[in-house]
């Protein structure tokens, strides 16, 4: 009987997810991805580039606790990579035409879809992070540090 007490301290211990409202992952992830507000989907997640704001204008929830870091980056390089490579080998096969025009193709190309990607990656990893309540977007979580 003592082992089964334990466990049920321990299960109370444990934060509680029931009393939190839901924050289902593609929702969010698709809404930073668009650009705005993972929690309303109406505000800009970003105040410039790539900066994201303090808080949403429009529902006043705190975006400040995100931590994408180095990821947005990785994973865009991974995506256009995998679109450009794949183009440049299949033109190169088949039309076989000369350097200057792979130059002068594929790096304003490849440059563009690196500009626009990397906002839409990061709102994503924005909106990942605050549907998972990582990094201090759980309100509950008395622990989480924005350091």
């Amino acid at each position: 009987m003592p082992i089964m007490a334990v466990e049920i301290q321990n299960r109370t211990a444990l934060p509680s997810t029931a009393a939190q409202p839901e924050r289902p992952l593609g929702r969010a992830m698709s809404r930073g991805a668009r650009l705005k507000c993972p929690s309303c989907g109406k505000g800009r997640i970003f105040k410039s580039y790539l900066k994201v704001r303090e808080t949403c204008s429009a529902c006043r929830e705190e975006l400040h606790h995100h931590r994408a870091d180095d990821a947005p980056p990785y994973f865009t390089v991974f995506i256009v990579g995998h679109i450009v490579v794949p183009a440049i080998l299949s033109v190169e096969m088949a039309l076989a035409p000369p350097l200057w025009m792979h130059f002068t193709a594929w790096i304003p190309l490849t440059l563009a879809m690196t500009l626009l990607l990397l906002p839409m990656t990061k709102g994503a990893l924005v909106g990942l992070q605050w549907s998972l309540r990582m990094h201090g977007f759980n309100p509950n979580n008395e622990s989480a540090s924005d350091a």
